[in-house]
């Protein structure tokens, strides 16, 4: 882990004893500390952090997604996914942030095999509904997932809205809306 040394955050250097041969980074801002790690292993992160008595993040308390497209400083990826865990006997809170980076063009709605995640509902299966939130709006999808469909847009939407080339008028669907009276609604 890059520069953890100096961190007083109690799971770094279980992680990196649990982890000895895989390149993770860590950064701390305003005393919260998030663990970057890879793709590929950060399942196995998060089953480890829930279920190592030592850690002990029996929560997972928010589960979102984030678009570096324009984004000043450069990153690993476009896209990232970032866990929020909490160990609730102890109070700790502690982030997990991943990267992906899409493979081709991000504005339509096609599949793209790079933007792909193991989904963790199961290790905590309230990330069902936020793992569809992210794949709704990010088009990331969850292997593994229970039930990986839209909750908040419809099920045709073109796109996914909260990538930042999706133009913010939409692409004309707002213009297919039926028009309903008072009455009707």
């Amino acid at each position: 882990m890059a520069s953890s040394a100096s961190f007083d955050h109690p799971a770094l250097p279980l992680i990196r004893r649990a982890f000895p041969a895989l390149s993770l980074e860590a950064t701390q801002y305003r005393g919260q500390t998030t663990v970057i790690a890879g793709a590929t292993c950060v399942h196995a992160l998060l089953r480890f952090l829930r279920d190592s008595p030592e850690c002990s993040y029996d929560f997972l308390v928010d589960l979102s997604g984030i678009d570096y497209l324009g984004y000043a400083a450069p990153q690993p990826g476009r896209f990232a996914v970032v866990y929020q865990l909490l160990s609730v006997a102890s109070g700790r809170r502690l982030w997990v942030k991943t990267y992906l980076d899409a493979s081709g063009d991000t504005a339509g709605i096609e599949e793209d095999p790079s933007l792909v995640l193991d989904s963790v509902t199961n290790l905590w299966p309230g990330a069902e509904w936020a793992e569809r939130e992210v794949f709704d709006m990010f088009g990331i999808r969850f292997r593994g997932h229970p039930d990986l469909r839209r909750i908040l847009m419809w099920r045709d939407y073109p796109g996914h809205p909260l990538r930042k080339d999706y133009p913010l008028r939409g692409r004309g669907e707002r213009e297919n809306f039926g028009v309903l009276a008072r009455k009707d609604a």
